[in-house]
């Protein structure tokens, strides 16, 4: 059974609606995990599968958890190119900063004083930048990152053709294409100069000091041309990492409960967890497991 309670933090922008996910029976030493659903910055919530179901399952290990509502940007027009001008409304930092705020809040209730950070394509992205901001400020961070099918970079890194033959076809029909990925995070930015903000899209930047990070990526899905870089930069920097394919999966499987692509990708989140919460871990090492050659 697990105890579930919305709740309000305090936030330097307003109040951030939350939730929490309390075990009946908690783990002695699983660091709470703060969890931050997808949607492109712009859509989504506390009730979206992404957010509860991943939530509630990783609860359900013993696990605490907090879903976090943070503020988002206004939807863009899929077809229209963003100007290069300012976007007025909730844009880059705003978001993040909900992140943060919660971050500081939940780590103030935590019996150590360590959280582990955590999201799913764009809240994948705004649990890197969060991370990378706090390094920057030299203040305490997640003791770990799981961070699934995320986009990490301003703009999509080239396509390798491993990846492009898996995303032919029918699978080719839902695919974010560059110029989406573009003004997607033009949108989220504002700003122009925002795109090149390394704690806006912490891809291609300085890495240092990143905590032992899991990313799990969908094996039919372009984005896997960012996370997959992104594993490999963070591997650059000496970050423990291990990167994971789930075979067949598309993009935002995590909001498809039902699907045996969420039961696979939560067993690999999972148990990845468990195995960070134990004062034996060995060093994590980056690996590829579960993709399809």
């Amino acid at each position: 059974m697990t105890a579930i309670e919305n709740d309000v933090v305090r936030g330097r922008h307003g109040p951030i609606p939350i939730r929490r996910y309390r075990p009946q029976t908690p783990v002695a030493g699983a660091d709470p995990l703060v969890w931050l659903h997808g949607g492109a910055f712009s859509y989504g919530g506390l009730d979206q599968p992404e957010s509860h179901a991943p939530a509630l399952a990783l609860a359900a290990t013993g696990r605490p958890v907090v879903a976090v509502d943070y503020r988002r940007v206004p939807r863009r027009r899929a077809i229209r190119k963003t100007k290069p001008r300012v976007l007025e409304g909730i844009r880059f930092p705003i978001p993040l900063e909900d992140v943060l705020d919660t971050v500081d809040q939940i780590c103030s209730e935590a019996a150590h004083g360590r959280i582990v950070l955590g999201g799913a394509s764009a809240g994948a992205c705004l649990a890197a930048a969060a991370t990378l901001r706090l390094i920057r400020e030299k203040r305490p961070g997640p003791a770990a990152l799981v961070l699934a099918y995320g986009t990490f970079h301003a703009d999509l890194p080239p396509i390798k053709d491993e990846l492009r033959a898996r995303i032919r076809g029918r699978h080719a029909i839902f695919q974010f294409r560059p110029q989406t990925v573009e003004r997607m995070n033009r949108n989220y930015a504002g700003r122009p100069e925002a795109m090149a903000d390394a704690t806006a899209f912490p891809g291609g930047h300085d890495l240092s000091g990143f905590p032992p990070s899991l990313l799990v990526d969908a094996d039919r899905d372009s984005l896997r041309a960012s996370g997959g870089a992104f594993a490999a930069e963070l591997d650059s920097f000496n970050v423990p990492v291990d990167y994971e394919i789930i075979a067949e999966a598309p993009h935002g499987f995590l909001n498809r409960p039902e699907s045996g692509y969420f039961a696979t990708g939560m067993a690999t989140i999972g148990g990845w967890l468990a195995r960070t919460t134990n004062p034996a871990r060995q060093p994590a090492t980056h690996t590829t497991r579960g993709a399809v050659q």
